[in-house]
């Protein structure tokens, strides 16, 4: 690559096939805190950082698994975001555990499609 495209890319944007555009919207935005940067009618993006963003797009058809797929959110605050989802009923898979193969501190849950979303702190910065 050259030295002029190094600079080229200003954001990253993951756009997510979705089911119920309302409960995605329910779940990241109001369950999650996350803001929602654009409401473009069928696809919704939300900040989740300073320049990186959670895409999702309603499709009318049934979605197959996302099998191995885990869209992960970072925070300082893992133990706080687990209770929160705990009080709202949502399941997780387990307590946020220490993780020493990967440096992390992490749980997991799904959201209403299904997607595997894990929630994670680094034990040393990136």
């Amino acid at each position: 690559m050259t030295d002029d495209l190094k600079s080229t890319f200003d954001a990253f944007i993951g756009f997510y096939p979705v089911c119920d555009l309302e409960a995605t919207r329910d779940f990241y935005e109001r369950d999650l805190g996350l803001a929602l940067a654009r409401d473009q009618g069928t696809c919704l993006i939300f900040r989740t950082g300073a320049e990186t963003y959670l895409g999702f797009c309603q499709h009318a058809e049934a979605l197959s698994p996302h099998h191995g797929l885990i869209l992960t959110l970072v925070t300082r605050e893992v133990d706080a975001v687990y209770q929160h989802l705990r009080s709202l009923g949502i399941e997780t898979e387990a307590p946020p555990t220490l993780n020493p193969t990967y440096g992390i501190y992490h749980f997991f849950a799904r959201d209403p499609d299904g997607y595997r979303i894990e929630v994670q702190r680094f034990l040393e910065p990136l």
